[in-house]
């Protein structure tokens, strides 16, 4: 009998430890099984328990309520019948550059059109060039660490936006760009680190 108070002990949690002290003096075991359908709803703790997690599935979601705030900063978006005009706008004035473009000079051909390759190579190049790439020889190089590094966050968050959105050779080149870039700018950070300037040996009196 020493073992049955042991599992009793769970019920007191119900908040009937007195109802359950009752059914151990009593013999009748219709008693007890009032205490057994409370026993069954243990279980209802645990879907309390799941109700935080639901919870906290909106705390998660919480963070994106950042950009309403963001937007609220931002004038009213442009409607449909805005953009489509404005598109149009754009490409007659990009024809009139190329024709111009053309007329000085007949041999140019048409420009290809721009694709997620020139976004690319345009963020990899800027981050290059911050970074001192393609000094003349004989001159210092410019460096614009902070720069550099923000471009090549830049291409981190580019990775992270188009991921599952992108072709596998399209998905491959911005790996390929977004590693580079940031070894380049490993290796250059490793040679500004500040070494620690060695005391001379102290001199010795003769």
């Amino acid at each position: 009998m020493s073992d049955t108070p042991k599992f009793e002990v769970i019920d007191r949690r119900k908040m009937k430890a007195d109802e359950e002290r009752e059914t151990r003096q009593e013999p009748a075991p219709a008693a007890a099984q009032p205490a057994t359908p409370a026993a069954e709803p243990a279980p209802g703790p645990r879907l309390v328990a799941n109700e935080p997690r639901a919870e906290s599935a909106p705390k998660q979601a919480a963070p994106p309520a950042e950009e309403p705030s963001l937007a609220a900063e931002l004038p009213p978006p442009p409607t449909a019948e805005e953009t489509s005009e404005q598109k149009a706008a754009y490409d007659a004035s990009t024809q009139r550059l190329e024709d111009l473009i053309r007329a000085q000079n007949p041999a140019a051909g048409p420009q290809p059109p721009v694709g997620f390759e020139h976004l690319v190579q345009q963020l990899y190049l800027t981050a290059m060039l911050q970074m001192g790439a393609g000094t003349q020889e004989g001159q210092r190089p410019r460096v614009d660490i902070v720069g550099a590094r923000s471009t090549v966050d830049l291409i981190g968050v580019l990775a992270e936006k188009t991921r599952g959105n992108l072709s596998a050779a399209e998905d491959q080149m911005l790996q390929t760009v977004l590693f580079e870039a940031r070894m380049a700018f490993l290796e250059l950070t490793s040679m500004m680190t500040v070494q620690p300037v060695t005391p001379p040996p102290p001199v010795t009196k003769k």
